[in-house]
């Protein structure tokens, strides 16, 4: 990731997307409900979009639900749920005034219906807005999104308006939920897990990689800005030589 070359200041990442681990053991360290834990993420969800707006960051993907969190036990998932559902009531009119566009991606299915319901109108509500895209990835996979992307390029090929021929790793990106934004240039995970856990398999394809074992309720603009200024620091190449990057003779792109 790194590297020992100089090279010319990165600009601010256009898009960061965070896996916001920790919540339970802040908690249980604590001796508190994991619950409580929950409830403490949701201030720094706050102070981490507030940051990211003010700095002119353009996206702010948060992974606040995975495919695979089902499998956790049912009074969580269900306490989840309900700080879901309270957190999108409390906070729409919020993200609205401050010029904050709402997107969910994720399998809409498995919500209830009043909450699919509320995600549809605090989207619709902020479609508009232009300071900052917040991304809620909530009941999201990284498999998910490539296996639904790929279906609607088959029924696309059954319905002859394409050819296998067309298929390519652009076509793939349009039918990908991620399609109408930049793809991540910093990915973040707290809590001291290094993996990526089927998050935005496709699309973090060339980010840089930052990791904390900082728990998700304590990450702050402070911690930020550390991931920040390590990601400035680092030579972005894209397939190309350290040589060509510092000759500034290649425009970089994935």
């Amino acid at each position: 990731m790194s590297t020992d070359d100089p090279s010319p200041a990165n600009p601010n990442p256009r898009h960061i997307a965070i896996i916001m681990d920790g919540n339970g053991r802040w908690a249980q360290k604590r001796f508190m409900p994991r619950a409580m834990g929950h409830q403490a993420g949701v201030k720094t969800v706050r102070k981490i979009v507030e940051y990211c707006a003010n700095q002119h960051i353009e996206v702010l993907t948060l992974f606040a639900f995975s495919s695979e969190n089902w499998r956790r036990p049912e009074n969580e998932v269900s306490l989840l749920m309900a700080l879901f559902m309270a957190t999108l009531q409390r906070e729409i009119n919020k993200l609205d005034r401050n010029n904050i566009r709402l997107r969910f991606i994720g399998d809409r299915s498995a919500f209830p219906d009043k909450l699919q319901k509320k995600m549809a109108d605090g989207e619709m509500q902020t479609a508009h807005n232009t300071a900052l895209t917040l991304v809620i990835a909530a009941n999201y996979g990284g498999h998910w999104d490539i296996c639904q992307a790929t279906q609607k390029i088959a029924a696309k090929i059954a319905a002859t308006e394409l050819t296998e021929q067309d298929i390519s790793e652009a076509l793939i990106n349009q039918h990908l939920s991620t399609a109408d934004l930049p793809e991540p240039d910093l990915f973040i995970r707290t809590g001291g897990e290094q993996r990526v856990s089927n998050f935005m398999l496709w699309q973090l394809a060339y980010a840089e990689m930052y990791f904390t074992p900082t728990l998700w309720p304590d990450f702050d603009q402070n911690t930020l800005e550390e991931a920040i200024k390590s990601f400035k620091g680092r030579q972005r190449r894209f397939g190309h030589t350290g040589e060509q990057v510092l000759s500034q003779s290649v425009t970089l792109q994935p």
